[in-house]
């Protein structure tokens, strides 16, 4: 372990919470391979938050090991181990606090909605509400709900509520709202002057293009783009997952012209099931490749301090 590897621990979690997310974002491939670009999403949230841990731990271990350190080598260190304890802090308060207010809204939608919902035959196994929009949404949990109000059952035709049902319950099944609310955690354990807000859109945007693909192969492409359509601007209450949420008209162009939206986008001549391949070794790599490097040198220094 050199005195560089906490400077580029540091440099490499800004880079991840920074640039890296947005240049991802401003990509169109995700759209092809969601379920890649999911899990690479993940990769960079998580080496983020290793090499800012990393950063601070070698930085204490080499300050440590030092016999005489400079003021400038000690300050510099020490900007690193701060970082560090400010992430850790946050991500225990914010891993607690965003649980808890989750599961306490959720509950009082649950209870809401199983005291003001009814069943319809045209919307086997959810709860109908009487409002005024239409709306269909999912309130995730062990004991999820799926709800839709009357006026989307008129609006919508037996295939489209089929597929909108089926949408919610790809939500619900694949419990989707534990990985965004992964990345709401990790969001929040960075300073606001350093982090982002573009992986938690991302994540959100990803996860309704794996619903829609799980309704898209039961119910097929055309039910669910009409769907989607037609439920374009239906509210979707904080906490849940709804069909109408975010960029329906992407997912919609996606479901019209997968083969024409993915030839215009970078990588479009590559088949789809490579560059999944790519985008699950990058992931590795990103959470692999740093840990490795900085963990065997920093535990071959600490093991030298402890036991010269």
């Amino acid at each position: 372990m050199t005195e560089t590897t906490p400077v580029v621990l540091l440099v490499l979690a800004l880079l991840l919470t920074g640039p890296v997310p947005a240049l991802l974002a401003r990509s169109r491939w995700p759209e092809r391979v969601p379920r890649a670009a999911l899990v690479l999403w993940q990769a960079v949230a998580l080496a983020a938050v290793l090499s800012a841990l990393g950063a601070g731990a070698s930085a204490g271990t080499l300050v440590m090991t030092l016999p005489s350190p400079g003021l400038g080598l000690i300050l510099l260190h020490g900007v690193s181990l701060l970082l560090t304890v400010v992430v850790v802090a946050r991500l225990l308060w914010s891993a607690h606090t965003l649980g808890m207010s989750l599961r306490a809204r959720r509950r009082r939608q649950r209870h809401v909605v199983d005291l003001v919902g009814r069943p319809d035959r045209r919307a086997p196994g959810a709860l109908v509400v009487d409002v005024a929009r239409p709306l269909a949404y999912c309130i995730p949990g062990v004991r999820s709900r799926v709800v839709v109000s009357a006026p989307a059952l008129d609006e919508l035709g037996t295939d489209e509520t089929a597929a909108v049902l089926a949408h919610e319950r790809a939500h619900a099944r694949a419990r989707h709202d534990l990985v965004l609310e992964g990345f709401g955690v990790l969001h929040d354990a960075f300073p606001r002057l350093v982090r982002s807000s573009v992986a938690l859109r991302s994540a959100a945007g990803l996860v309704e293009m794996l619903a829609d693909d799980a309704a898209r192969r039961q119910c097929g492409a055309v039910p669910l783009a009409r769907a989607l359509a037609r439920m374009a601007h239906a509210p979707v209450p904080a906490g849940a997952l709804g069909t109408g949420a975010v960029t329906p008209a992407v997912r919609i162009r996606r479901l019209a012209a997968p083969s024409s939206a993915a030839a215009d986008a970078p990588l479009g001549a590559v088949p789809a099931w490579l560059v999944a391949a790519l985008a699950y070794a990058a992931a590795v790599a990103l959470v692999v490749v740093p840990t490795v490097a900085v963990a065997a040198p920093w535990l071959t220094a600490l093991s030298h301090a402890l036991l010269p």
